[in-house]
């Protein structure tokens, strides 16, 4: 029994437009799921639709930091799918901010999206599968392996101390749902050096990450489709194993 028993699903992916959450988006539907996209850039989404592929796309449009946002988008894919039996939080973001000189509002956008919209979005996906009766739904957050180490350079604390944050908080969903008695199952994908949108944009960083990355300009980086596998493997566990963290590094990443 694989992720074929999620063929026809609804699955919900946050961050969809590129990068990872893109990836994740096809992967998905070349396994059959129905997915529901959701991004700010709603238009790069339907651009994700594939002719061949079993699943069917239908992007809206949404934003993590925004709960109202949030709320309108579970209520449309309610309305319209009959609800959320997959949930995959990859949604994040990643501003350089220093904790002695940095601005509160870059540290309030990275706890918004990554911690805040993270929480709101799994508290919603849950109570639609316990009001459903879904008992074998799936959570996966897209964290890092930001979320295991300390912090490789200053100006990234406060977005290492967010991804620790979604480490304890998968960890404390998994023990809500076992006091319910649920069957959903929960898990982390923490990807090492991927090359996305934010890693090949680095004009606005400041000279020190310059400095930083210049230094490991020939680092190895893994793609967004090695981390869309990782949560094909997770969903594709029988349902008395849960896979609860998958750290995927690129070969001779050296931090």
């Amino acid at each position: 029994m694989g992720i074929e028993k999620y063929k026809g699903r609804v699955a919900l992916v946050t961050g969809a437009s590129a990068g990872i959450g893109a990836a994740i988006v096809q992967a998905l539907l070349k396994h059959g799921l129905t997915v529901v996209g959701m991004a700010r850039r709603v238009e790069k989404i339907k651009e994700l639709a594939l002719k061949d592929a079993p699943g069917k796309l239908h992007a809206i449009a949404g934003d993590v930091s925004d709960e109202a946002s949030i709320l309108a988008a579970f209520k449309w894919v309610k309305d319209n799918l009959g609800g959320v039996d997959v949930l995959i939080n990859n949604a994040g973001v990643f501003p350089f901010t220093s904790l002695t000189e940095g601005k509160t509002e870059d540290w309030k956008r990275i706890l918004d999206v990554n911690v805040l919209g993270l929480s709101i979005c799994t508290r919603e996906a849950v109570q639609d599968m316990l009001s459903r009766g879904v008992d074998d739904g799936f959570i996966i957050h897209i964290n890092s392996v930001a979320g295991h180490t300390p912090p490789t350079i200053d100006g990234m604390a406060m977005y290492y101390a967010s991804k620790h944050a979604v480490k304890v908080l998968l960890e404390g969903l998994r023990k809500d749902l076992v006091a319910k008695g649920s069957k959903i199952r929960v898990g982390e994908v923490s990807p090492g050096a991927v090359r996305t949108e934010g890693t090949s944009n680095m004009a606005a960083a400041p000279p020190k990450v310059l400095e930083f990355f210049s230094e490991l300009k020939d680092m190895p980086f893994l793609e967004s489709e090695d981390i869309a596998e990782a949560v094909v493997y997770m969903l594709s566990q029988h349902p008395r194993v849960q896979v609860h963290d998958v750290i995927v590094m690129p070969t001779g990443q050296p931090f």
